[in-house]
């Protein structure tokens, strides 16, 4: 876009989101004074610039992939899966970086993990965007997003009351390819499906449209203003992530923290949710206890919502529409459940599960991807029933 023609920049916007940032980080600061929760916090922040700036999303990407076979938002997810398992494998296999321990996001393989990937997925395309699309989406101004996120905080709430009942059913221990075969040879497996599925996606968009579209293309974008080529944000996320794992001993999440959320709100206006299943367990107790600033997921997901409504005060987009059609109203409703409900059950999101999965070596990752893929094509031909 030519300087003539890009927006102005929103100065009161940014100053209000540079504003905000500055205030939470003091009162994070104050309630935990020697914890890194204040740098997650900016990590946070920098992780909402970087998704606005590229677009970064998961939602539009599957999207684009199943239903046009266009693939640049999949081709930049494996670059980013693939940059972040060459940070990550080294790390969790030495169970310590630069002298901080960690450990990655291994989960079981069960069917709880199924049907909620599955749910999640039909979510993403009838709520209008993933865990971290949701976030950055609310940043930027969008407020069919707040109603979608609202509900996806109502649907992570039910879902972790319900999880006790989904842990029953049979399932496969965790495993992690790190240990099963030895990092090396993890890693080697890995970008090789990582590489084999770019190629099969670029492949299938040149045979339809007879070119692809680049992921690296800068064109006039601006490194302060955005937009950003995916390829820049692909790098930028992988390396945030493993920032994060450094900072937090594990990688980036997301949607544990919408039922604390809930669960807080409740429990300031008399509600018992302490004595809930799922609440009751001592690391909910413990999170209720220190509230929403005092836990690592809680703060770096108001950095991903600040950062992004400071990239669009940059980019100069920031331009809410309040008039929502009912049917679009409906499918956030509907949508948001289901991506808080299937994000429990599934342990994690497109984020915890998938991205940060896949790259502490998690086999639970692919097994949810695989039907979180088979929930997004449903989910696109339940589209047509809101006027999506």
């Amino acid at each position: 876009m030519s300087a003539a023609l890009r927006p102005p920049v929103q100065t009161w916007l940014i100053v209000m989101a540079l504003a905000a940032i500055a205030l939470l980080a003091l009162l994070i600061s104050r309630q935990n004074s020697e914890s890194p929760l204040v740098l997650l916090f900016l990590v946070g922040s920098l992780l909402g610039i970087a998704l606005y700036h590229s677009l970064f999303g998961f939602t539009g990407a599957f999207r684009m992939l199943l239903a046009e076979q266009r693939s640049a938002g999949f081709r930049a997810q494996m670059v980013m899966l693939g940059g972040a398992c060459l940070l990550f494998f080294p790390a969790l296999a030495s169970g310590n970086l630069f002298g901080q321990p960690v450990e990655g996001f291994v989960s079981p393989l069960s069917i709880s993990v199924v049907i909620g990937s599955f749910l999640f997925g039909i979510g993403m395309q009838l709520g209008g965007g993933c865990a971290s699309g949701t976030l950055f989406t609310v940043g930027g101004g969008s407020t069919r997003m707040l109603v979608t996120l609202l509900f996806f905080i109502l649907g992570a709430m039910l879902g972790l009351t319900h999880l006790a009942w989904w842990k029953t059913l049979p399932a496969m221990a965790p495993a992690s390819m790190i240990d099963l075969l030895g990092w090396p040879a993890a890693l080697l497996v890995n970008i090789s499906v990582f590489a084999l599925a770019y190629t099969a996606a670029a492949r299938s968009e040149r045979l339809r449209y007879g070119s692809v579209e680049s992921i690296a293309d800068k064109g006039k974008s601006s490194w302060l203003r955005g937009p950003w080529p995916l390829l820049a944000g692909a790098l930028a996320l992988a390396l945030l992530n493993f920032t994060t794992l450094y900072l937090a001993g594990r990688p980036w999440g997301i949607t544990s923290a919408f039922a604390l959320w809930g669960g807080s709100v409740l429990q300031s206006v008399g509600v018992p949710v302490g004595s809930w299943s799922g609440f009751d367990t001592p690391a909910m107790q413990n999170a209720l206890a220190a509230g929403p600033l005092g836990d690592i997921t809680s703060v770096m997901d108001f950095g991903i919502v600040l950062g992004a409504l400071l990239a669009s005060g940059l980019a100069g987009k920031f331009l809410p529409v309040w008039r929502i059609p009912l049917l679009h109203l409906l499918a956030s409703i509907i949508g948001g459940l289901l991506l808080g409900y299937g994000s429990r059950i599934a342990y994690g999101c497109n984020i915890g599960a998938f991205f940060s999965g896949i790259a502490s070596g998690s086999l639970h990752g692919w097994v949810w991807i695989v039907f979180a893929l088979i929930g997004n094509r449903a989910g696109i031909a339940l589209r047509p029933l809101f006027k999506l």
